[in-house]
């Protein structure tokens, strides 16, 4: 064997070494592409009943976000050391609330709506609450905890929401059902009259 094919051998080999060394090192770095698939839902169905009722409490004048970061409300003050700044940002970056209330005009933050289900009783649940509520007391923002329920009035989220909302514009009454289920709502969103 001629020494040319013996160093194009060599060479051969050692890159694909190398190519086997590279690909296990970015593997380990953690690039593995895009590892996503789609969620089912944004909403629970729990979730999703309360949002019918929102609506229909709220009326025209506001309108009703789901799952808003709370980084998207609360923003961090200025003036404070690199550290600081990323340290307030880090306790809420990966928080949300579950809905907020916006004037429909401007789309201006009104209120925060957390629907606390039996899941809030945890110790680390707890927490995330009060996170959420000093934040909002320290934005001035109202804070209103529904519990999660298989069917609500809409005059008595109306009566919750109004102090909220007195102050923007008037809750205006809606023509509903005043007791309201889960599987009402899904069926007068889909089947309108």
């Amino acid at each position: 064997m001629s020494p040319l094919v013996v160093l194009i051998a060599v060479i051969f080999v050692a890159l694909i070494i190398l190519a086997v060394i590279k690909g296990a090192g970015a593997h380990k770095s953690g690039q593995i592409g895009y590892p996503y698939q789609p969620a089912k839902q944004l909403f629970s169905q729990a979730e999703r009943s309360f949002l019918g009722v929102l609506d229909q409490a709220v009326g025209s004048d506001f309108r009703v976000f789901g799952k808003v970061r709370v980084a998207d409300v609360a923003l961090v003050k200025t003036g404070l050391s690199k550290s600081a700044r990323q340290g307030a940002l880090n306790k809420i970056a990966y928080k949300h609330f579950d809905y907020v209330v916006c004037k429909s005009s401007d789309l201006s933050v009104v209120c925060a709506i957390e629907l606390n289900d039996k899941s809030h009783g945890s110790k680390r649940a707890q927490a995330r609450d009060e996170l959420l509520s000093k934040v909002c007391e320290v934005i001035g923002l109202k804070l209103i905890a529904f519990p999660a329920k298989a069917s609500y009035s809409i005059a008595e989220v109306k009566a919750q929401l109004s102090s909220a909302l007195a102050a923007e514009a008037p809750i205006q009454a809606t023509p509903v059902n005043e007791n309201v289920s889960a599987a009402q709502i899904t069926s007068q969103e889909t089947h309108p009259k």
